[in-house]
């Protein structure tokens, strides 16, 4: 069908737009932007008066939950919460169950994903057999059945000789390897941020050096074979100045921060309130400032939702049995936008004629900085790429709360907020994939 999105401000950060353009999709691809194409038949038009056009999101951790874990979160349940969100692409890790190391689970996955004519989804294969950190994958075999990295997920690798015969071999073949960097010993067991707060609760702790000492490591290994290593969930100021380091020095790293992280600190724990049970753990205030400066400064690539739904049986436990996760899909662009205004709002009141300016940097890190990291076309509205948009109330608020989220998980620390950016239709390659009622 082709269609007309009119009287539109489109944001397109990618290609520096950010002003009122008309955009014509014919085909379920990019006609024209600005002005149609000769020959062009309207044949729907869509009035996005007041309303932003943007590319569709682009998320690097949503869990699907699927295969095995069906009671946490369906396919179609999940699918439906990206659209929701605004999301178009999204990587799903491969803690699965069973795990995503065979060509066959990921060849199925796709096929139920494509079936269901949604969101894009973008498998990530395991990168040793079972998770289990010793012997490596057929990672050829799983890039051709349609995974676009390896990864271990939040599972450890306790053999360093195991990771670096990984990289060497990742690198070979120009494979990108996603690592959550904790220390396996350190981090084994822990709950919470090592601090005051940690203490005073009576929680075992995961200190920060857990991830630095991930770090040394991983670079040490990147220096020596060569491979590209994507860092997934940053949580502290003393790694981000480590992948500081590391990116000056021209090592081929890139990172990403989990949109819970952008707000919230381990003071948000409150009374143990388990839905701010995460991995990593919400660390300390000095650390989330770091975070939103590295999102500033371009040190982090990317804000992802980290959507982790989790079911009540294992969510409505005392916190330390709790199982870790909240959803986030339907959270990212809202989340995203609020990180640019609070780090860039001008101190009082009144009119801003810079907030689309600080719109665009926020829609940044979820469209055309992630598409950068996985090196796929998408997160951009060139001519003649596939139309993923996004379409949303740049004013609208909304308040959180389980009746607005379409995930099977309801539970997120953000519960009872009220947000800005309400998505209002989802345009997923030239078909309107999700419009609000």
């Amino acid at each position: 069908m082709n269609l007309h999105i009119s009287n539109g401000h489109l944001i397109d950060p990618a290609n520096g737009i950010d002003a009122p353009h008309d955009l014509y999709i014919a085909d379920g691809r990019i006609a024209g932007v600005g002005s149609p194409p000769p020959g062009f038949v309207i044949e729907r038009v869509i009035d996005a008066t007041g309303l932003v056009v943007a590319p569709g999101l682009v998320d690097l951790s949503a869990r699907l939950r699927e295969p095995g874990y069906e009671y946490k979160a369906t396919l179609e349940s999940e699918m439906q919460a990206a659209l929701q969100g605004g999301v178009t692409s999204l990587v799903c890790p491969p803690d699965t169950d069973p795990v995503l190391d065979e060509p066959g689970l990921v060849e199925m996955l796709k096929y139920r994903a494509e079936k269901l004519n949604q969101a894009h989804v973008y498998p990530l294969g395991a990168l040793t057999v079972g998770l289990k950190g010793s012997a490596l994958t057929e990672m050829a075999e799983l890039t051709e059945a349609g995974c676009i990295g390896f990864s271990q997920a939040d599972a450890p690798i306790f053999d360093t000789n195991v990771l670096l015969r990984a990289l060497q071999y990742a690198q070979t073949f120009g494979f990108t390897v996603w690592l959550r960097p904790q220390d396996p010993h350190l981090g084994l067991g822990g709950i919470a941020h090592s601090g005051p707060m940690a203490s005073r609760l009576g929680l075992s702790g995961v200190p920060v050096m857990a991830e630095t000492i991930a770090l040394h490591t991983i670079f040490e290994l990147v220096r020596s074979t060569g491979a590209r290593v994507h860092l997934c969930r940053i949580s502290s100021a003393a790694g981000l100045a480590l992948i500081r380091s590391a990116k000056k020095e021209g090592l081929p790293v890139s990172c990403d921060v989990g949109a819970h992280h952008v707000h919230l600190t381990d003071m948000d724990i409150g009374f143990f309130d388990a839905n701010a049970r995460l991995a990593p753990p919400l660390r300390a205030q000095r650390d989330r400032d770091a975070i939103r400066a590295a999102l500033a400064d371009g040190t982090i690539d990317a804000i992802c939702s980290d959507h982790t739904p989790v079911d009540d049986d294992e969510k409505l436990l005392p916190f330390g049995e709790a199982s870790p996760g909240a959803t986030g899909l339907e959270l990212l662009l809202s989340l995203a936008v609020k990180w640019a205004d609070e780090v860039e709002a001008p101190v009082g009141r009144g009119s801003d004629p810079a907030r689309a300016g600080r719109l665009s940097r926020a829609l940044a890190k979820v469209t055309a900085d992630p598409a950068q990291v996985l090196n796929l076309p998408c997160g951009r509205l060139d001519v003649g790429r596939v139309a993923d948009l996004c379409i949303f109330d740049p004013e609208c608020r909304w308040t959180v709360n389980a009746a607005a989220l379409a995930s099977q998980g309801k539970h997120t620390p953000f519960l009872g907020y009220e947000l800005s950016a309400q998505v209002r239709m989802t345009i997923v390659a030239g078909h309107l994939a999700y419009a609000r009622a």
